[in-house]
């Protein structure tokens, strides 16, 4: 039985993921805040695919908790994906502390504290596989988003270290790069339709890397070369532009 942990279930990436495991027979521990929201479509995922769906409480913030959330999971997974995010507001942030903290301690220190729990639980059983789900706004700070791209940036080297850390143990790590993404949390900006995807898109390109052991994905090829140039760009050039 393949058993998949899904953290940050409430959002619609993450719902997205799950129906596309579901389909490919995986039984899904949905973890979130406010779980109980989650009871219709675990029970529309049982009935489409005939599946186990267990519902559990998360809260990225509960930093503490995460070692035991992991140690009290009575399904145990043989591989997670990572959901958690939040864009917030980077105007708000600049003057509001509460914003700030929300924003980095829920993209990275979060998403850290609780990969790095099921991170030992995989090397104990040598297998497994972790998937987090990042941004291509970590490959450079801009000023319409640094403290988003910031943590951002902090989760991908963080998947890195902890790719090279667990591979030895045949345990996969992914990192994955969305670009934009039509979601509730993007739903008040004026997306490019040419960079951007929708979470059933994204959901079988996070399959498709992982079936593949992919090490990183750029979710829409073009990212790919969008951020190569981005990153060229001089620094003295690059602090004038307006992005």
């Amino acid at each position: 039985m393949k058993n998949l942990l899904i953290l940050g279930a409430k959002s619609d990436i993450a719902k997205a993921i799950a129906l596309e495991y579901a389909g490919h027979g995986y039984h899904l521990i949905l973890a979130g805040r406010e779980i109980e929201e989650l009871n219709t479509f675990a029970e529309e995922l049982r009935l489409k695919y005939l599946i186990s769906v267990e519902l559990k409480h998360f809260d990225a913030l509960d930093f503490i908790s995460n070692n035991s959330f992991v140690a009290n999971l009575t399904t145990k997974p043989n591989g997670v994906i990572c959901c958690v995010g939040y864009l917030g507001s980077q105007e708000l942030a600049e003057n509001n502390t509460e914003e700030l903290l929300n924003i980095l301690n829920t993209n990275f220190i979060g998403c850290v504290t609780i990969l790095s729990h099921l991170a030992n639980y995989f090397e104990e059983a040598k297998e497994g596989f972790i998937i987090g789900i990042s941004s291509v706004a970590g490959e450079r700070g801009r000023k319409s988003n640094y403290f988003y791209g910031s943590a951002k940036a902090g989760f991908t080297q963080f998947l890195s270290g902890l790719r090279a850390r667990l591979h030895s143990n045949n345990i996969h790590v992914l990192t994955v790069k969305p670009g934009f993404v039509y979601t509730k949390m993007t739903s008040h900006l004026d997306l490019p339709k040419s960079l951007s995807i929708s979470p059933d898109v994204l959901a079988k390109k996070v399959f498709k890397a992982h079936k593949n052991k992919k090490n990183n994905v750029y979710i829409k090829w073009v990212w790919k070369y969008i951020m190569c140039i981005i990153r060229l760009i001089p620094e003295f050039i690059f602090k004038k532009l307006n992005l």
